[in-house]
Formats: C-alpha cells, sequence, structure tokens
C-alpha cells in the first residue's frame, strides 16, 4: 500500500471500531456502583476515574465478549496478560485484526500526560506485528447523583498518532501523551514513520536514565 493507502486505512478502522463501541455502550447504559443509602454523602473524592476503573472495564470486557458478533465482530478475544499494550484483539470482516487498549477519563477532567504503554513492550509488539494498527479507546464516564456511572462516549485514537511521542525516563519507561483523545491533535503516521519518532524518545529516555544513574 502507498502511505495514502495506509493513512485512509487507519482512519476508516479506527472509525469502524468507535461506532461499534458506541453503540455497545448505548446498550449498557447506568452502571449502579453503590447506593444513597450505603453512601448518603456521595461520591465525595471517590469521584474519580480510577476509583471504578476496574469495575468498568470488566462490564466493558463481558460486554464486548458477549456481544462480538452483534456488534460487527468474528470475534473479540481478551489479552491474555494483564501488562501487555492490548485488551483486546478485534477479528472483523473475514480476518481483519486490531488491537485496542482500553482507558478511562472523566468527563470534563483536565487534559494530563498518561501512561498508555511500556516502551518495552510496544517495541515488542511492533517487532513481533509490524503492520498490526494499535489503538486507545477511551471511554469517557460521568458520576451521577444516584451513585451510577454513564459512559458518555469513547474517543478511538490511532497509537501512533499521538502529537506528543515521549518516553519518561524515571516512570517505567512508560510511552506517555496529553494529546490522545482528541482527533484535532492527530500527527497522522504510518506504523514505520511512527517508529522513527518512538525509536528517537526511547533511546532519550534510556540516555537521561543512564546519566541520572
Amino acid at each position: 500500500m502507498t502511505r495514502e493507502q495506509k493513512i485512509n486505512y487507519i482512519e476508516s478502522e479506527r472509525q469502524y471500531l468507535e461506532d461499534q463501541l458506541t453503540k455497545m455502550i448505548n446498550r449498557i447504559g447506568s452502571i449502579p456502583i453503590a447506593s444513597r443509602e450505603i453512601m448518603p454523602y456521595g461520591w465525595r473524592k471517590s469521584a474519580k476515574g480510577r476509583t471504578v476503573w476496574r469495575i468498568l472495564e470488566e462490564v466493558i470486557s463481558q460486554n464486548l465478549e458477549m456481544n462480538a458478533r452483534s456488534l460487527g465482530f468474528d470475534s473479540a478475544e481478551p489479552a491474555e496478560s494483564e501488562v501487555g499494550v492490548y485488551d483486546f484483539k478485534f477479528i472483523y470482516h473475514g480476518g481483519k485484526t486490531s488491537y485496542v487498549n482500553i482507558k478511562s477519563a472523566v468527563e470534563g477532567g483536565r487534559k494530563n500526560k498518561d501512561d498508555l504503554s511500556k516502551a518495552e513492550g510496544l517495541k515488542a509488539f511492533y517487532t513481533e506485528n509490524p503492520e498490526a494498527n494499535l489503538y486507545i479507546a477511551s471511554f469517557v464516564i460521568r458520576f451521577n447523583d444516584n451513585m451510577t456511572i454513564d459512559i458518555v462516549k469513547c474517543h478511538v485514537f490511532p497509537i501512533t498518532w499521538i502529537p506528543d511521542v515521549y518516553v519518561n525516563p524515571s516512570n517505567n519507561g512508560n510511552l506517555q501523551s496529553a494529546y490522545y483523545k482528541d482527533l484535532k491533535d492527530a500527527v497522522k503516521r504510518t506504523n514505520e514513520e511512527f517508529l522513527d519518532v518512538f525509536e528517537e524518545a526511547y533511546e532519550l529516555a534510556i540516555h537521561k536514565k543512564r546519566n541520572k544513574k
């Protein structure tokens, strides 16, 4: 494929994944977490994404596995490892394969530089799967007064399109980004172009870590 064809393929795949995941969250509806009887003062400091993330992740995972075919996938296979670079492998349209890493975001939250993946794991992934497309699916959540949460929407962003490719030398060597939720910020790259930028960031992180020692 030409560069333009590769970019167009990523965009069409990204849109397809986002459309199907949006269908899924519309089916799920509100998710009960607690009640006013047992938490009379409401969410307080617990109104944070990480507070409910493990439950939300399980809800998403089980719904994907159970409804894969009705959502347009041949299969939705959870990753064997919880520390890998992706959470789900999607197979659809007779053999197309894509990989998705699931994240949460709180509606109206600040834009922070978040961990996306361990750099070493990402290197290994692309070494084994050079043609694979890896996406970040951000599920935006709202905390309701009745102690339920709603998944408001889902953004799907190609990890290769993040504009701020940065590997943190002091935080377990994680690839981080603050701009992976809005396509307006995307820098459209092929896998090869991303890996060139990523390798530079990775080598710079190693150099900084060595200098600190």
